[in-house]
């Protein structure tokens, strides 16, 4: 057994190298170039209100760009989220911005319903859908024209970094974002070449759209934005990395949300990925070190800290590099970088028991094909 436990901490320490390198060899983030303008269409699916929503929703009709289209879509007209937007489009007249009341669905996803909806009044070639919690940068569109000036480029996405806004389950929500998704989309993209995108940021030609058979192919997937990505870049052209990082207003209620929220997204990807999502477990060093300690503890107790000391000195390490590399507007604390890495081996554990989702105040069955199955409605916690 102390061999078996020694592999994995060594396992884990290599790929918590790994994603130091990658992270150190970023790029700075810089200004968008000035570049071709071809017109752009924006899609906002909205769902209830949000933390700081109209702020986030602002910053998509703010953008540094001479032609481009905002669409909002709700499904209801007594939505809260419909109220914001009609803040936000009378905040920008000069911006062609509107709201689509629709709730039409086309299958299971409702998200999907909502873009679809909103796509029926889009006007230009190039399509680009990202979620409400999201706020970007002035050049955000600049940069997405600029990649798609390659003729090759058929989809593009981009990163994003999460900033915290509320307690503790907040907080714990961001630190995912930042110190464990983040870098291990990094490595990933060293291993092979990007094939999805994220809800980020889904940017797409709308001739690549229709022969993918339109937002309908999409209709009943969990993973819609990962299904997007993969399906593009098997059959049609390049997914490119936007180079442009988005933020995520991250508020979580409770740690019971936060939990909840985190076994989605961890059902998504292990619907998508199977068997990288069960080899994940070797990207959390600190438990396979207590795990270690714990098995050799009673007769090496030296041994069994130093052990301890040296993923914590790991898990420091990545959050350095974050700080100084993503500069995330809330860096969180070392020990709760510790926490947050027992409690991303503890959801991933969890997500193999059951194929159940909550999503938007909705439960779901998940078959091995990543579609949904709508089961009922339920109580917002």
């Amino acid at each position: 057994m102390d061999l078996l436990l020694s592999l994995y901490l060594c396992a884990t320490s290599v790929y918590v190298l790994c994603a130091v390198a990658c992270l150190a060899a970023r790029r700075p983030l810089r200004a968008a170039a000035a570049g071709a303008r071809p017109p752009i269409t924006l899609i906002k699916p909205l769902h209830g209100d949000e933390p700081e929503l109209y702020v986030n929703l602002l910053s998509f009709c703010q953008q540094d760009y001479a032609a481009f289209q905002v669409i909002f879509g709700v499904a209801s007209g007594h939505d809260a989220a419909a109220d914001i937007a009609r803040q936000v489009i009378a905040a920008c007249p000069g911006v062609d911005a509107s709201l689509v009341i629709n709730d039409r669905s086309i299958g299971s996803n409702r998200k999907i319903s909502n873009v679809a909806n909103c796509h029926e009044f889009s006007k230009h070639d190039l399509l680009v859908i990202a979620d409400s919690d999201m706020r970007a940068p002035v050049d955000y569109l600049q940069h997405i024209a600029n990649t798609f000036s390659d003729p090759d480029v058929m989809a593009g996405t981009c990163l994003y970094r999460g900033r915290a806004v509320g307690g503790l389950a907040s907080w714990l929500g961001a630190a995912f974002i930042n110190e464990w998704f983040l870098p291990s989309v990094l490595v990933a993209m060293k291993l092979r070449p990007l094939h999805f995108c994220f809800g980020a940021t889904m940017a797409i030609r709308r001739a690549t759209l229709q022969a993918l058979g339109g937002f309908e192919r999409l209709a009943n997937e969990l993973a819609d934005d990962f299904r997007l990505g993969d399906w593009v870049a098997a059959q049609y052209g390049r997914v490119a990395l936007i180079p442009c990082l988005v933020e995520n207003t991250v508020h979580e209620r409770s740690l019971r949300t936060l939990l909840k929220h985190e076994l989605r997204w961890a059902r998504t990807v292990r619907s998508v990925q199977p068997l990288g999502y069960a080899l994940s477990f070797l990207t959390y060093c600190v438990p396979a070190a207590l795990a270690l300690a714990a098995n050799i503890g009673s007769t090496r107790p030296v041994l069994g800290v130093l052990v301890v000391v040296w993923a914590v000195g790991l898990r420091a390490l990545v959050h350095e590099m974050v700080r100084i590399c993503l500069a995330p507007a809330q860096p969180t604390a070392y020990l709760l970088s510790v926490l947050r890495d027992i409690l991303c081996f503890g959801v991933w554990a969890m997500s193999f028991f059951g194929r159940e989702v909550e999503w938007q105040g909705y439960a779901y069955a998940v078959d091995q094909q990543g579609q949904l199955d709508l089961k009922g409605t339920i109580e917002r916690a």
